[in-house]
């Protein structure tokens, strides 16, 4: 990007809804969670990602501006309100073709401190496995063969 420009992803996040909804197909965006000012019905939320339906006929007051998309719609049948920056859209696409866009995204500095830094890395730690116990028994299996079937 230049210096002194704006994003260009705003623009492009409108110019490919409004391709989408004109051609009659519905747009769905993946939202990353982990910027700030998202605020979305987090039981929804898969690996710190949520896909939102933004057609027209899945939500109401639908506003979307060079900052942020907002609008309201029912989760589980209860009408919530929506808003996130245009900066946590991931991708845009009509969900019956797949037609759109993939944005690049690099997360805002949340603090300079480096102590700070160090203490919000994330930890890894043992997680128990689901499978069972047992060792499956490894069998030798037989070498694939093909045959003419006349």
């Amino acid at each position: 990007m230049q210096q002194g420009m704006t994003s260009n992803q705003p623009y492009l996040l409108k110019a490919f809804y409004e391709w989408i909804v004109d051609n009659g197909l519905t747009p769905y965006v993946v939202v990353s969670t982990q910027w700030p000012d998202v605020d979305v019905p987090m039981q929804f939320v898969k690996d710190e990602q949520i896909v939102l339906n933004i057609s027209p006929n899945a939500c109401v007051n639908f506003m979307m501006d060079v900052d942020a998309i907002s609008f309201q719609a029912r989760f589980g049948g209860q009408p919530t309100n929506v808003m996130f920056p245009c900066e946590a859209v991931g991708a845009i696409y009509a969900k019956e073709n797949g037609a759109g866009t993939v944005f690049t995204q690099e997360l805002p500095a949340t603090s300079t401190s480096s102590d700070a830094n160090e203490s919000e890395k994330p930890a890894l730690s043992d997680v128990p496995s689901q499978s069972a116990d047992k060792p499956k028994a490894d069998k030798p299996r037989s070498k694939a063969t093909l045959r003419v079937v006349k």
